[in-house]
């Protein structure tokens, strides 16, 4: 199946483990796609895939990812080098603080790639560096990562199985026909009609503070991921040893408060602004295809939108091709987008400021779509 050859590196390993499940092959006469897919785009789907594999396009790049590495351990020991040298006083503080921010960003980009297994040809390469990146640069479990974004790979925007939606209908609600039915429904656990609003000072800044510091730690303890709890402890040694030693205990906390809200907004703004305002309903089990471009828009290409983003401008490529390195999406989007053409599917492209509005906007029409199914008699 597509989703099956766009996860897995090495086919030839996983077959082993998927040889002894094996109940026999598919009777001659029995159709190899189900009636909800669209037969003729898997085909030419497929053949899409066969080209870039001729192409080289999941090959990566060495030197792009060494180069991204370096910038960001460079960055994250200029952060401690400027309070060292210039003190703690406010601009050297505020300077640290960007410093260090604009690295961890940049490092979730990067565990993103590793983690996607698109850095090495060898993935237990991939895997190592994922640990070191993840748990040692950022603080958090590579496992736990793994777990909840392969998901959302599989089925983005659809509810029930794409966890980062899981903010509905407890924070948000979250597309027209969920918001639709919970009005009807008559739920309200939030003044939906203002998430629009509340938004700017609930999921950005205090997403990486608050829930992710908890459900890290809480996934990774109650699945026993003893290596990577290691390596996270690592991360808060080197930070409160090197930091504690310049800065006093409330200081402290403060650095370390601060940089988390500033690198929880950008990541919430930049992850956000390609599926919020896509598609969001229940699982239809459409072909991989049309399930990964209905729920994912791109933004358009630039240096410092590529940097900005992490290449996660190409969202749509990167979500028909999880395991190709970034560098090459720019490569194949060409290709993709005629492909939509050819099928009659929207291809989305739009401005970098135009997509973070759009998350505002969508948030808002789906706020009136649930207070007005709410308020109906």
């Amino acid at each position: 199946q597509d989703a099956f050859v766009a996860f897995h590196v090495n086919k030839v390993l996983v077959s082993k483990y998927l040889k002894p499940l094996q109940i026999g092959e598919l009777a001659p006469d029995q159709p190899s796609t189900e009636p909800t897919k669209n037969e003729m785009l898997v085909k030419d789907f497929r053949e899409l895939r066969a080209t870039v594999e001729k192409m080289g396009l999941l090959e990566p790049n060495p030197l792009f990812f060494f180069l991204l590495l370096a910038h960001i351990v460079l960055l994250d020991t200029a952060a401690w080098l400027v309070l060292f040298y210039f003190g703690t006083s406010l601009l050297p503080f505020v300077f640290s603080l960007l410093l260090l921010t604009i690295s961890q960003v940049q490092a979730s980009w990067l565990q993103h790639d590793l983690g996607h297994l698109s850095v090495f040809r060898k993935t237990k390469w991939n895997h190592l560096l994922h640990k070191f990146v993840m748990c040692h640069l950022i603080g958090a479990s590579a496992k736990w990562w793994t777990l909840l974004h392969s998901q959302h790979h599989a089925k983005p925007n659809c509810f029930h199985k794409d966890p980062d939606i899981d903010m509905h209908p407890f924070l948000f609600t979250l597309g027209k026909k969920l918001s639709v039915e919970l009005g009807i429904k008559k739920k309200k656990y939030m003044p939906y009609n203002h998430q629009h609003k509340y938004f700017f000072i609930t999921l950005p800044p205090l997403l990486f503070p608050t829930y992710f510091h908890y459900h890290t730690f809480y996934i990774a303890y109650t699945k026993k991921y003893w290596v990577d709890l290691a390596w996270m402890l690592t991360f808060y040694i080197r930070f409160f040893y090197t930091y504690g030693s310049l800065l006093e205990m409330k200081a402290l906390l403060a650095y370390y408060f601060i940089f988390r809200m500033l690198e929880s907004s950008w990541f919430v703004w930049v992850s956000q602004m390609n599926h919020i305002p896509m598609d969001i309903d229940y699982d239809k089990n459409l072909d991989w295809m049309s399930t990964q471009v209905q729920a994912t828009c791109n933004v358009e290409q630039s240096l410092f939108n590529d940097w900005f983003t992490g290449h996660l401008n190409f969202q749509i490529e990167h979500h028909l091709f999880p395991t190709m390195p970034r560098h090459n999406y720019w490569k194949v989007a060409p290709l993709v987008k005629s492909l939509c053409a050819k099928h009659g599917i929207e291809y989305q492209c739009k401005p970098l400021l135009t997509a973070f509005a759009d998350i505002v906007h969508s948030l808002k029409s789906s706020g009136e779509l649930w207070h007005d199914a709410y308020m109906h008699k």
